[in-house]
């Protein structure tokens, strides 16, 4: 499976409309001319109107009928607005511009107007690794710093919710440890060890755990048969779970720098997928972060 497919699965999602708060931001709308080009659906901008509209025309896109742009008078009132609309379901995602996260989580969390829905909030990350014949989730490697084993559970939950939308009907999970044996030293695996029994028992649901697993075993057939590990998972994992934010973000980073993959990663728990992309990433990157929200959304 590519990424490509979820753009494919993208298209017959025409009626969806994403809230882009401070669009003002040449990535952002080099990612959004991308995305009209293949029919994703609407988008509603909201930030500086003159520079929205300087960088539409750059793109040929400042008459589009599937272009409206409301103006704000700050990144953080753009945020605001955003929010607002999907909050009120005039916008089925929310995609993040020119405008600093934590203003954007600010109005996110807003007890008022904001998107959460009593659940964790979690990163979530579809990479297209080189070699490999399917697509693999990591999480959480941006939101969550050190999740104890309720929030793991719920980290997953996310993810499986996710999987689902792009197509993968039961997938398999595979907490991250250094070693494949529980230690009670290592909280890592016995967090690991419980999330496998709670799913055997019915408390997570949709998906298969395995765990303990290190990263080799979790991925490579060859490593796990190497360590006599037999189960549904090992060697065949859809969804990473790791630890920490630490682990996290040096596999997502170590994923895209040395094993040139490319990605496409949401926010999900929320009442709508959050594209929260930075301003490292590519335009690609930002499409691919698009369609996954746009398919997260209409499942």
């Amino acid at each position: 499976m590519k990424l490509q497919s979820l753009i494919d699965r993208t298209t017959k999602s025409q009626n969806m409309t994403v809230a882009v708060a401070a669009a003002e931001d040449e990535e952002v709308i080099d990612a959004v001319a991308m995305a009209l080009d293949r029919h994703f659906g609407k988008f509603v901008l909201y930030g500086d109107r003159e520079q929205i509209l300087q960088l539409l025309k750059q793109k040929n896109y400042a008459n589009s009928d599937n272009i409206q742009i409301v103006h704000a008078n700050s990144a953080v009132q753009a945020a605001e607005l955003a929010v607002r609309a999907v909050h009120s379901n005039e916008a089925g995602v929310l995609m993040k511009g020119n405008v600093p996260t934590a203003a954007l989580l600010k109005a996110v969390l807003n007890k008022e107007y904001g998107l959460r829905i009593g659940k964790v909030l979690s990163h979530v990350a579809v990479f297209e690794i080189p070699g490999y014949d399917r697509l693999i989730i990591v999480t959480d490697a941006a939101m969550n710093v050190s999740p104890d084993l309720e929030q793991k559970a719920q980290i997953i939950a996310n993810a499986v919710a996710v999987a689902h939308a792009i197509g993968i009907e039961t997938p398999k999970v595979a907490p991250l440890a250094a070693v494949e044996i529980v230690n009670p030293s290592m909280p890592a695996t016995v967090d690991a060890a419980a999330l496998a029994m709670m799913q055997k028992r019915g408390q997570i649901k949709g998906c298969v755990i395995d765990g303990p697993l290190a990263l080799d075993n979790a991925v490579s057939p060859k490593a796990a048969k190497h360590k006599r590990i037999d189960s549904e998972v090992a060697g065949k994992a859809d969804i990473l779970l790791v630890p920490d934010i630490e682990a996290g973000n040096m596999l997502y980073k170590s994923l895209v720098y040395f094993a040139n993959a490319k990605v496409g990663a949401i926010i999900a728990g929320a009442k709508a997928p959050i594209v929260l992309t930075s301003r490292a990433d590519s335009a690609e990157s930002k499409l691919y972060s698009l369609a996954l929200a746009v398919c997260s959304a209409s499942k």
